[in-house]
Parts: C-alpha cells; structure tokens; sequence
C-alpha cells in the first residue's frame, strides 16, 4: 500500500480518492468545503451510449466530430467503451438518475446524434453525483482535508513527492505545511475565473494547472477555451442548460428573428463553439445587448419538472421563461486543454497524475462534446487508479506520456520582457482576457494583451486570493502565447485575422519550462 493525495473535490477527485482509498492510503485535499467544485452546478448530465437504439462507435463519431480533427483518438475510444460501465458503477454508488416507467430518463444535446444524456433531478445533475459520491468518500478511509490550499507541487529529484499547502486552523489562521506522498493526483478543475463571463464557480482559479506549470510539466492544447452559449444575462451569468435547446427552445434575437440558421444547418443544436459565436455576433450587430432564448413552447409545467433549478433562478430574477423568452450570453465554461497526460492520467513527471478538467487527455480535441466532461471525468479517475496499483506492483511510476496524437514536441514558455511593471485587479485580468483571448481573437489584440500580461506583478503573496489571481495571471499569460502561436480557427479557437483551419496546425501544440520547488 502507497500513500497518495488527491487533490480537488469534483466527481474526477472523489472518484480517484474514493477507488484508491481501498488500496492505498489516502489524503484528499480540498481548499473549500466537501463538495464545492464545478461538478456540483453540472445541470445538463452525462453521457453514455446505454441504450439499444445507440452505440459506442456512434457516441465515437459525434466526439470526433465535436472536436474538430484534434481529438487523440485512442482516448476518445477509452471514454466512449468504458463509460457505460463507469456510469453502473455510479448507480450502485446511490445515484439516482432520472428514470421514467421505470427505466432511465435521456435527453438529447447538441451534436449528440442520439439521445443519450442522462440527467437527476431535471437539471441537477452534477450536484446528485456530488452528494453520493462524497457520502461514499466519507464512509471510505481517505484522509478529508477541507480549506486546504495547495501553493506548490514539492518536486526532489525531478520526482514529486508532495505538496505544499495552506490550511486554516481552528482559530481562523492559515498555517503553512507540507504534506508528501509517493503520488500526488491533481484533480483540481478548470480556470474558469480567467474571465469575465464564467459558468465556473469563485474556487476554478487553476491553482492545480499553475503549480504543475511552475514544476515543469507539459501543458497541452492551452490555447482551446469553450465558451457556453447560453448563461442567463444577470450577474453570476448563470448556466441555462443545453439541454432545454435539445428539448426545443430556440435563439432569437431583438427582432423575434431565429438567427443561428444563418451560422449552421443544426441551427440551435449546432456545436457549442458554433453557437457561441453566432450568438456574440448577433449580440454586436444589436449593440451588445443579450439575445433571448425562447422555450415557451415547452411550456411552464414542463419546464418546472425538467428543469427545477433554472426555472428556480429565473423566478428569482423576476423572469418567467414559461411565458416570455429570457436574455442570454455566451460565457466562459470549459478548458479543454490543461496538464498533458496519457490514458492513464500519467503526466510527465514522474509521481505527478492528472484528472478531469486540469488534465489533458486530448479526448475532447478542440471542442468539446456536450456532457462529455463528467464523463471523462468519471472514466479517467478509475483509470488512474489503475495506473497507481500497476506502478506500485511493477515500481514503474510516471512516466512521459505516449498517448496517441499527443507526441508532439514540446515548446518552450516565451519569455517576454515587461515594458512596465504595475499591479492588476482580478477584475482587470478577467476584462482582458475576455476582450483579447475570447470568443474572437486576432493577432493584434493578442500581443497586445501579452504586453500587458507580461508587465503585470503581484504586490501581495500572502493571501489565498492573492495566490489564485496570480495563479490566473500566469495561466493567461500561457492561453495568450498559445493563441498567438495557432494561426488558423479550429473548434473553440476562432482567429479573425486565420477565419479557416490550416492542415499544418492539426496538430497539439505542448508547452513546458524547467522549474522544480522545494519544499
């Protein structure tokens, strides 16, 4: 039996704790409560070709071709043929998906050619998850550690062996110490608080994918960002499912006008990134106002049952969606890119794994499929654990990845020189981000952005905030110089100034530079 520590409390974090606990002696590690993390708000559901009139090899193709040419397609296989088993394996944990006449409920979203996503409780999916797994993790005999911040991965020897945290104390004070292992598993989340119109919850600051860049290893596909189409125009922006569109709702704009016809035969159920994008520009056309997304046709009881939680935040901004289209926006939602891994979730340093959103596995390519993040979450967290008994039994540990498509040679981080060295707010940071490396990005606005970046330095390096802004502040930096270096639109990464993707960037493009910290 080993010692590891796992990092972060999503499905992907309370899976891999949970599996390991039963073999290994394990430390979870949590910088907010039990619980809180973007799995909790996942509304739309999971995935998985479950059903007699669908199968693995479809769920494959609608993958592929959601992820524009870049998918590591040996990945993709991984994810689509075990995640029916994986989904079981979470309904005799306790979760209660969705059922009607006694068999599980389905949905269908966009570019989904089948309807195959389930769902609990309506549109609360992520959050039903959450609570079965996390009362499982408390019943294991994994370690909980909650408001514990993790500052550093602890490398020695090129090999890392802990990590180096914050954690608050009985008396309110954070308190520095540093906890090894012979394997760390971050599983810490997406950085979603890069920008200024997010889905993700305050805690996705990337503070995983920021302390494994500092140790040195491989980012990949940085520069690929989804944005949701559709969180409702208040503050917050709060996440409107994709699913009430696979169930009928259209985009409209000031006028009454269906518009996303123009951008896409699929219309409504066109790709995220598709969508997205006709949704901004038709908010510029109109003067940046919001677009509204009309489901009265579905009407109030129907939306109240399918969907409890958006019909609940609606009524609490004064809105009736049963009767009258509510206003939209496009926001920021999902990283696609993160900590190179291979299949196995092995990253390249050794004794250093990676999981869910701060991992890159390349199985969403440039553009994720819809509701196929729990599941990648779900199917990779086991498969780590795999990784960690075969290492303990053959005393192989971490080694550089071999996934297919993700050989790439890897490019050093530009360094760039500051033309001036000032403070920043959060607040500044998240306005640039989305004005240059948004939605829509060109060369221009980028190096201009990357200028700013680079003459930007934190004053205080004391506090937890303090260390997540800056954690952003280095990631953003990275996204920039990655969506500098791609000359061509693929996916979720649209350049104006390359409209039209380019066969020599088919291609992942991975990042690293040599760093190691003590503890």
């Amino acid at each position: 039996m080993g010692s590891v520590i796992v990092v972060g409390t999503g499905i992907a974090g309370l899976v891999a704790a949970l599996e390991a606990s039963r073999s290994h002696d394990v430390t979870l590690v949590t910088k907010a409560e039990l619980g809180e993390s973007n799995t909790r708000y996942a509304q739309g559901g999971i995935a998985a070709a479950l059903f007699s009139d669908d199968s693995v090899e479809a769920h494959i193709r609608d993958t592929l071709e959601a992820g524009a040419g870049l998918n590591a397609r040996a990945a993709v296989r991984v994810l689509c043929t075990e995640g029916p088993e994986r989904i079981r394996d979470l309904i005799r944990i306790g979760v209660q998906f969705d059922r009607e006449r006694g068999e599980l409920a389905r949905g269908r979203e966009a570019a989904h050619s089948s309807a195959r996503i389930l769902h609990a409780g309506g549109d609360a999916t992520g959050a039903a998850i959450e609570r079965a797994l996390a009362a499982a993790v408390r019943e294991s005999s994994a370690r909980i550690l909650e408001f514990c911040f993790v500052r550093e991965l602890v490398v020695r020897d090129g090999r890392v062996v802990g990590i180096d945290v914050l954690k608050r104390n009985a008396l309110g004070l954070t308190v520095a110490s540093c906890l090894e292992a012979d394997a760390v598993i971050l599983a810490s989340g997406g950085a979603g608080q890069l920008y200024r119109h997010t889905t993700n919850p305050s805690v996705a600051t990337g503070d995983g994918a920021a302390a494994a860049l500092r140790a040195g290893a491989a980012m990949s596909d940085v520069e690929f960002y989804q944005f949701h189409p559709t969180s409702l125009a208040v503050p917050g922006n709060f996440l409107i499912s994709e699913a009430v569109r696979g169930e009928g709702a259209v985009l409209v704009d000031d006028d009454g006008r269906r518009f996303m016809a123009d951008w896409h035969p699929d219309a409504e159920l066109a790709p995220r990134d598709v969508v997205a994008r006709g949704i901004a520009h038709r908010m510029a056309e109109q003067g940046g106002t919001p677009v509204l997304l009309d489901a009265t046709a579905l009407g109030s009881k129907f939306l109240a049952s399918r969907f409890p939680g958006i019909t609940r935040v609606c009524r609490e901004h004064g809105l009736d969606w049963g009767s009258e289209p509510i206003p939209v926006t496009p926001a920021a939602h999902y990283w696609m890119g993160g900590i190179r891994t291979d299949d196995w979730g092995r990253t390249s340093l050794p004794g250093l794994f990676a999981v869910g959103e701060v991992a890159c596995t390349g199985v969403h390519g440039a553009n994720r499929l819809a509701s196929n993040s729990l599941l990648e979450s779900l199917v990779f967290a086991w498969r780590v654990v795999g990784a960690l008994d075969i290492a303990a039994r053959d005393s192989v540990d971490g080694e550089v990845p071999d996934a297919d498509a993700l050989d790439d040679a890897v490019q050093p981080i530009p360094v760039r020189a500051a033309i001036a060295s000032e403070p920043f707010s959060r607040a500044e940071l998240q306005r640039l981000m989305w004005d240059s490396a948004g939605l829509f990005r060109e060369r221009a606005t980028l190096e201009a952005a990357a200028d700013r970046l680079a003459g930007w330095r934190m004053e205080d390096r004391e506090t937890v905030a303090s260390l997540e802004t800056g954690n952003l502040l280095e990631l953003g930096r990275l996204v920039v110089d990655a969506a500098i270096a791609r000359e061509e639109s693929r996916g979720a990464h649209y350049r104006s100034d390359f409209p039209h993707p380019r066969p020599e960037f088919a291609r992942h493009t991975v990042w690293a530079r040599k760093v190691t910290v003590p503890c």
